[in-house]
């Protein structure tokens, strides 16, 4: 088990109901399963009058009368990044045909770039801690992204966004581009291939990929269960109380967002891929 993460465990073993058939796929859709195991349903019921702060447990009741399936967080949880990270299993795949690579790392936890000593920070404080996660793909061809809507940024952002904790989305230098020149931050094109000699862009101008490095990052809130005690509201006795939550959680949600991140960018990629017919319909791969 990594440090700062929950001690649940799941096989996380995929079941295919459709979409392959003699080790390659049909054509039809894909549909994989995977089975929740390892749960504690008790956990949720027991604080069931109490929304979570932080959590979605107010506006979920509010949004589905009160029908919401609260155990575990329902479809608001972690947990369906699983679903997330097989398709992204399919996608790297298809990357795989162009030498395209995508991948993401943890840059700092709760402002630190020495993780252990971010997490510690947590540890000694008995509360979570969020973090910084980027991505780097590298192998990818000019002219992806179809302006207005449907920029590469904003796919990519959308996706982005469908990670539970996500709070900020960045490319390239991002938010410190507010404090730079115009001649500072743009990237002077060197050569036919249109490679730059710096990247501020992070590999994306006007919403089009320009054949360099992307490069863009996500900040994660810390992890809205928190040992920690609160004040927050009882529905059933219209009273603000103290209130902690029990259960197993993650420290850092940031450990687990790497694998995540990268799954979706190998989504949306693929996608602005297929749109261009860069990668073919049909490929041969050998037993």
């Amino acid at each position: 088990m990594q440090k700062g993460t929950t001690p649940r465990q799941e096989s996380d073993l995929p079941i295919f109901k459709s979409g392959i058939f003699n080790n390659k796929t049909t054509g039809a859709p894909i549909t994989i399963l995977f089975e929740n195991n390892n749960t504690r349903s008790s956990d949720y019921a027991k604080q069931r009058a109490v929304p979570r702060p932080g959590h979605a447990d107010f506006v979920a009741s509010k949004k589905f009368g009160s029908y919401e399936d609260y155990r575990g967080g329902g479809h608001f949880s972690g947990r369906l990044t699983v679903c997330l990270v097989a398709i992204g299993v399919i996608a790297k795949k298809l990357l795989q045909q162009l030498n395209i690579c995508t991948k993401a790392t943890i840059l700092e936890i709760g402002g630190e770039p020495d993780l252990e000593k971010g997490l510690q920070r947590a540890i000694d404080q008995k509360d979570s801690i969020g973090g910084i996660v980027e991505c780097r793909v590298n192998g990818l061809p000019i002219g992806l992204g179809e302006p207005f809507f449907d920029s590469a940024e904003s796919l990519l952002a959308h996706a982005a966004f469908a990670i539970p904790a996500v709070r900020g989305v960045e490319f390239g230098t991002g938010f410190a581009a507010a404090k730079m020149f115009g001649a500072e931050h743009n990237d002077a094109i060197e050569d036919a291939s249109g490679k730059t000699r710096t990247n501020h862009a992070g590999g994306i101008v006007g919403g089009i990929t320009n054949g360099n490095e992307l490069v863009y990052r996500i900040a994660i809130k810390p992890t809205s269960s928190t040992p920690k005690e609160q004040q927050t509201w009882n529905w059933e006795t219209n009273q603000v109380e103290s209130f902690s939550v029990k259960g197993r959680h993650d420290l850092c949600i940031a450990l687990r967002v790497p694998v995540v991140l990268e799954a979706v960018t190998a989504m949306v990629l693929t996608d602005l891929l297929l749109l261009e017919q860069r990668i073919p319909r049909i490929i041969s791969v050998p037993y």
